[in-house]
């Protein structure tokens, strides 16, 4: 277990490490590939916008009531001992 543990590259469990990692691997893509996740992407997009518009799924701002979805900043405790 302690060999895998030292096979891990650290530098990339962060955001920013994730994030240029990511950025490495864009790069590497040929124009094809770029071309093709790009497709891909928009036929998930699509296929979202279809389920949406059979109400079968919501946007973050349609489940929150039109308000502001959540925010990162934690809720107040509970007032009923539920916490």
């Amino acid at each position: 277990m302690s060999e895998k543990r030292d096979e891990i590259d650290w530098r990339l469990t962060t955001w920013e490490g994730s994030r240029r990692a990511q950025l490495r691997h864009a790069l590497t893509l040929t124009l094809r590939e770029r071309m093709e996740a790009m497709e891909g992407l928009a036929d998930v997009a699509r296929r979202f916008q279809e389920l949406r518009a059979q109400g079968a799924f919501k946007s973050a701002s349609e489940r929150a009531g039109g308000r502001q979805a959540a925010t990162s900043e934690p809720s107040a405790p509970r007032d009923d001992g539920k916490g």
